[in-house]
């Protein structure tokens, strides 16, 4: 409350120097799970990705001779592949989460090694060099493609997990230098918290709230130290999968996707750990059967704790624009998800026509990095409370308007998504235009407005009836 007053009083403070009186608003949180980009339940890369109601993330398996099969194959080849592939999910908006991988289990046939090497050899000169030139060619293909959220390393033991076998120190700093260097732009995470350790790299837990793992120095009490003494989760994504096929999984996280949702002891057990290890995705989990009411009931509140939520707590603009002059505009924003957004995408502040509601004018707040929205840290399960709670952003700033058509108009926000600069991340909060956009009063531009320039909750659109955005994003980069 106290820092509601505060901000009032400055904000009252700075109408009065800049002889504006202000409009102040404060929307409520968002009550529902929605979707949100590179968040939330992971699905696999397949035609009916887009048809679960919250995914925007999948996770696409690669064997390795399905990229080259031969040391004459082509770069065109692995282009070609992933065009094909990822095709139907990206046209949809999902972001993909690629992982090449050589051996799927224990059963022989079950490798993938190219023809022209040696099937189980991870060792040899050669392999070295064809990996480290694999790794050359992925990052050509991916490392500046909008499609691809990060990557998984993959590529050593069965699944590409990192075991059966390990992963060598040799072979960990030839990965490590390989994935650090080439993929300047996208994200890598890898397998265990007790490897890789020299570099930057995020984790993918694919047991994810296992029982048996729980604890474990490479799983979640690797992911939890690794956390606590380097602070990784801030900028660089925790995800996996949940596992229902090994081990003691009855326990936790339960028997299937439908029984850890719908039970409130494996649900609140998952929630937990995704609190507490700051995760941003998972799949397996989220194969579940959202015709049950009591699943879906559950898969909400999962969903609400993924990742970053990013709620608008207030918003204040003069009620007042005069074209040439600059406008103060000040708001103020706290992450109550259990991760950052790893990317630095624009916000946008927005004038919209009152009756289409289309932009009149439009333009980006250059010294935003939405990066720094933190959520809170210590996550207490008893009190289900991060016991360093998080922090108010607040952003002070200027915006200079264009001459426009004197009249009233909507002021709104949204976060661009950088291909095709058109409104995708969606804030937690009921202001909302169908599209992307959050409105959030009324204000005149060169003229005075009736009333106090507050909206009407009845015009605001459902989060929750747009899945997602509609995507700008290529079909071939």
């Amino acid at each position: 409350m106290w820092i509601r007053l505060l901000l009032a009083a400055i904000c009252l403070t700075e109408g009065a120097l800049w002889g504006e009186e202000m409009i102040s608003v404060t929307p409520t949180e968002y009550p529902h799970a929605f979707g949100n980009p590179m968040k939330g339940f992971r699905v696999s890369a397949t035609s009916v990705s887009h048809k679960h109601e919250y995914a925007t993330l999948a996770q696409c398996y690669i064997r390795w001779n399905e990229l080259e099969n031969d040391a004459s194959d082509t770069i065109e080849k692995i282009q070609a592949f992933c065009d094909e592939k990822w095709k139907m999910p990206t046209e949809h908006g999902l972001r993909i989460i690629p992982r090449v991988y050589l051996d799927w289990d224990r059963k022989e046939g079950n490798e993938y090694w190219p023809a022209d090497m040696q099937t189980g050899d991870y060792t040899s000169e050669q392999f070295q060099k064809r990996v480290r030139r694999l790794v050359e060619r992925l990052a050509e293909c991916w490392d500046d493609d909008p499609r691809v959220a990060w990557i998984q390393m993959g590529l050593i033991g069965f699944w590409g997990e990192h075991h059966s076998p390990s992963p060598t120190p040799e072979m960990q700093k030839l990965l490590g230098d390989a994935f650090t260097e080439l993929f300047p732009h996208k994200m890598t995470v890898v397998r265990h918290a007790d490897e890789f350790t020299d570099y930057t790299f995020g984790m993918y837990w694919d047991s994810w709230a296992h029982v048996q793992q729980i604890h474990g120095k490479k799983h979640g009490g690797g992911l939890l130290e690794r956390n606590r003494t380097k602070k990784r989760w801030q900028v660089r994504p925790m995800e996996g999968e949940t596992a229902y096929n090994w081990g003691k999984y009855q326990i936790q996280p339960g028997d299937n996707p439908n029984d850890t949702l719908s039970d409130p002891v494996h649900r609140d057990f998952l929630i937990d750990s995704i609190r507490q290890l700051h995760c941003t995705a998972l799949g397996w989990v989220a194969a579940y059967d959202a015709s049950i009411p009591e699943v879906r009931t559950g898969a909400e509140e999962v969903q609400k704790a993924f990742g970053y939520r990013f709620v608008l707590k207030e918003f204040t603009v003069p009620r007042r624009w005069e074209p040439g002059k600059s406008v103060p505009v000040t708001f103020s924003v706290v992450n109550v998800g259990s991760a950052p957004f790893y990317e630095n995408w624009p916000v946008e502040v927005s004038l919209l026509d009152v009756k289409t509601r289309e932009p009149v004018w439009k333009t980006t707040l250059k010294e935003v990095d939405i990066r720094k929205w933190l959520p809170g840290d210590e996550w207490n399960s008893e009190k289900d409370v991060y016991e360093i709670p998080a922090e108010t952003f607040t952003v002070k700033t200027e915006v200079t308007l264009p001459k426009i058509p004197a009249g009233e108009y909507i002021v709104a926000i949204s976060v661009l998504e950088p291909v095709g600069n058109r409104p995708s991340l969606r804030f937690a909060i009921p202001n909302y235009f169908a599209g992307g956009r959050h409105p959030l009063c009324r204000v005149g531009v060169g003229t005075e407005i009736s009333g106090d320039g507050q909206l009407d909750p009845a015009c605001f659109d459902d989060l929750r009836k747009e899945i997602r955005i509609p995507s700008t994003l290529p079909i071939h980069p």
